[in-house]
């Protein structure tokens, strides 16, 4: 047959004059699903989009590239490249899908396997503003209390559980895909599957598309639920094709991704959601050892005027217990009591269980980790250990991308892309994707048009990724957040100019950055002589400090004149190497003499980005 890595040659022994015949071609099986994207087909078969798009128009069907399109097409364009096309049963998903988790939570494998068991899934709830978020956990909350414990109140703690057919579910009371990220900056990978709420009066919005990158940047599985189908204006197969569009295929439509209609409002299809909730949990395979020392997260943390320090905890694995010593990212101290979400103390949490705990001698962070420990002793080690991994704690720039490629620190370089119109996404983001080495890949983990926001700087802290703005601006917030936890954020104006430097890093060819520092400002108040054509500018230090040799801009009403360096500095008939805020000096500018009253001298020096 044509091979498929070979699609000229498949295009042309395909085309519209037929001059092979293709029954001469070798058959080979391929499953093809109810229904997918012309980029899913091409994948499986190993092929371009584009030819796809050529197939598809000689059989009279127009489609983009993120289009949907049925079994039959799909079938019709594999036949014509050789493929004997079958379709593809949920149940044959289902398995496929099952062996491949199975094989993801093998990271479980240091556990003494004997000792693991079942435990509750923990689901987070994203979305776009106002599709419901916050009413779908109070309708969960609610019908549970209803169905449990009459007039039972729970109590915030920033997580709760439902139970439902005997079983239990955690939910984190935080909605967003900002909390979410938020939570695994700080290293903690706390949910197990994320319900991802899209108003089916509204469709998939720009949040919409943010819950789902920061979901499978993750690895989480989504469970869809089309919130508001009570509305008269709801459509909630106009949402289910929006989602196709972007890549998130229903099962209804031949996917793996789990859809329910529901209205929060009117407490539709709750239950019905929860039950697919345990479903998908399942498929996971979700255990931890109960019999094991506690690991968990703070998700709260605050300090109360009577109680003291309180942290809300979500166990991982293992199980909490009145007076065991813990120590919580850099704190530690000992359980004096726990509370569950319904404000009862209880003496013991097993994995997935919120509770809150006093007994710490300061507030931990939300995201630090908890571990149990023998004493006061392993607790200082342990608390020394993490300050010390903390400090050592290196973020991906261009600049030291080879060092950590090298060292195999990083096998998949995570981009967050920024472009000021959705025009320029595709073509940067295809150029990017196309850099890729044996070593290491490109994986541009979310793209979208407009500013660089903090949602976009936690994303990066959280995948270990680097932030590109093309054409864009950086919001205030973001800019600080980088900053501090030392996220590096590339600005560009050419395509050409992006993808030759993140290239040359990969390469390990990236020239060095640099900033610039202002070391100090003055006013030039007067004009002196200093020999033959040679004139020195007597100045007013307004800020900083002024240094021979330093590098100095001449700026006149806010225009640059010159750029230099100060060849001669001096306090009266002195030689001076510095001159502070306050004092008056005469500075002499490299091969620049054309000083005027009121110029203002900028002093600054460059120095090596790390």
């Amino acid at each position: 047959m044509a091979k498929a890595s070979k699609p000229d040659e498949v295009v042309e022994q395909t085309g519209e004059e037929g001059s092979q015949d293709r029954s001469s071609l070798e058959k080979h099986l391929i499953e093809i699903p109810h229904s997918l994207s012309v980029r899913q087909l091409a994948d499986l078969l190993g092929i371009s989009a584009i030819d796809i798009i050529k197939q598809l128009m000689r059989n009279g069907i127009m489609a983009n590239i993120n289009q949907v399109i049925d079994y039959e097409a799909a079938a019709a364009v594999a036949t014509n490249l050789g493929y004997e096309a079958h379709l593809k049963h949920r149940t044959t998903q289902r398995l496929a899908r099952t062996i491949s988790e199975v094989k993801k939570h093998q990271r479980l494998r240091d556990e003494e396997l004997s000792g693991l068991r079942p435990r509750p899934p923990v689901v987070t709830i994203m979305g776009h503003v106002n599709h419901g978020k916050t009413r779908l956990l109070d309708a969960i909350r609610q019908t549970n209390v209803m169905d449990t414990e009459a007039g039972g109140i729970t109590q915030h703690i920033g997580a709760y559980q439902v139970e439902i057919s005997g079983q239990k579910i955690t939910f984190l009371d935080t909605p967003g895909h900002e909390a979410f990220t938020a939570m695994r900056a700080r290293g903690a990978h706390v949910t197990d599957i994320a319900i991802l709420v899209v108003a089916a009066d509204d469709g998939v919005m720009p949040q919409t598309l943010e819950a789902i990158d920061h979901a499978q940047a993750a690895g989480v599985p989504i469970v869809v639920a089309i919130n508001k189908i009570d509305k008269p204006n709801s459509n909630a197969e106009s949402v289910k094709r929006q989602l196709a569009d972007v890549g998130l295929l229903i099962e209804e439509w031949g996917g793996d991704t789990v859809c329910v209609p529901i209205s929060a409002r009117e407490k539709i299809g709750i239950s019905d959601l929860l039950e697919n909730l345990l479903v998908v949990a399942e498929v996971e395979n979700l255990k931890a050892n109960p019999s094991r020392p506690a690991v968990g997260v703070v998700i709260e943390a605050e300090l109360d005027k009577t109680k003291g320090p309180l942290a809300t905890v979500l166990v991982h694995t293992g199980t909490l217990r009145l007076s065991d010593t813990i120590v919580v990212g850099t704190v530690w101290g000992r359980v004096k009591a726990m509370f569950n979400d319904m404000g009862k103390q209880v003496r013991k949490a097993e994995p997935a269980t919120p509770v809150e705990i006093l007994g710490l001698n300061s507030v931990p962070q939300v995201g630090d980790t908890l571990a149990t420990v023998a004493g006061e002793h392993q607790a200082q080690t342990l608390i020394q250990k993490r300050q010390q991994e903390r400090q050592q704690r290196l973020s991906v720039s261009l600049n030291n991308l080879l060092d950590q490629i090298s060292a195999g620190q990083v096998k998949e370089l995570n981009v967050i892309l920024k472009a000021d119109v959705q025009g320029s996404i595709e073509p940067i983001t295809s150029s990017l994707e196309q850099l890729g080495t044996e070593e290491v890949r490109v994986r541009v983990l979310h793209s979208g048009s407009g500013n660089i926001t903090e949602s976009d700087v936690m994303l990066a802290i959280a995948s270990n990724g680097l932030i590109i703005g093309f054409g864009t601006g950086i919001e205030p917030g973001a800019r600080r957040l980088a900053d501090t936890e030392g996220i590096n954020i590339s600005n560009y104006n050419v395509i050409y100019n992006l993808v030759d430097d993140v290239g040359k890093a990969l390469k390990g060819m990236l020239e060095p950055t640099y900033s610039e520092v202002i070391e100090g400002r003055a006013e030039v108040r007067a004009i002196f002589s200093s020999g033959k054509k040679v004139k020195v500018a007597g100045s007013y230090v307004t800020e900083g400090k002024v240094t021979r040799g330093a590098s100095v801009r001449v700026k006149r009403q806010e225009q640059l004149v010159c750029e230099s360096i100060v060849s001669s500095l001096k306090r009266f008939k002195d030689d001076v190497k510095e001159v502070a805020t306050g004092y008056e000096c005469g500075v002499g500018i490299e091969d620049f003499y054309d000083f005027q009253v009121g110029d203002i001298l900028e002093f600054f020096r460059r120095e090596k980005a790390d």
